[in-house]
């Protein structure tokens, strides 16, 4: 979450740093104006902000359903039941594999809040819950 972030507000920076530069040119207002602010922002954002939403993510796993809570202000507790799910996705993007975690997803029956999502597990944890998963779904009566 941290790579991502701070990923994220490279590029938001050197916008603002491009911003801060036509604007320099073009009224003489000092430079640091735009760039200034959003890259304290971004610091603040990577080395504070995400390890607090990190600590407010949660998950559980029973042979029978996955639970996921996450959230401060609104917190928001998902249970998806194993005989609901229709697809597992295990997924890592290049930042996954080099920190060694994966993202799962969950695709469950129904239209709303479909799909449910897990980031930042163990790449082995996250396949096990696929393969359990995928065990539950295949010994059901249908």
């Amino acid at each position: 979450m941290r790579i991502r972030s701070a990923i994220g507000w490279t590029i938001l920076s050197a916008i603002a740093a491009a911003a801060d530069a036509i604007l320099h040119v073009r009224t003489g207002v000092s430079p640091g104006v735009v760039a200034g602010p959003v890259v304290l922002l971004g610091v603040l954002a990577t080395i504070v902000l995400v390890p607090r939403r990190w600590r407010r993510w949660g998950y559980a796993f029973t042979d029978s359903e996955l639970h996921v809570a996450r959230g401060w202000l609104t917190r928001v507790h998902t249970v998806v039941p194993v005989s609901r799910v229709q697809h597992i996705d295990v997924s890592q993007g290049p930042i996954e594999r080099g920190a060694g975690v994966a993202v799962l997803s969950l695709h469950t029956a129904g239209t709303e809040n479909s799909l449910v999502v897990l980031p930042g597990i163990s790449r082995l944890r996250a396949e096990a819950i696929r393969d359990a998963i995928r065990g539950r779904i295949s010994d059901a009566p249908w």
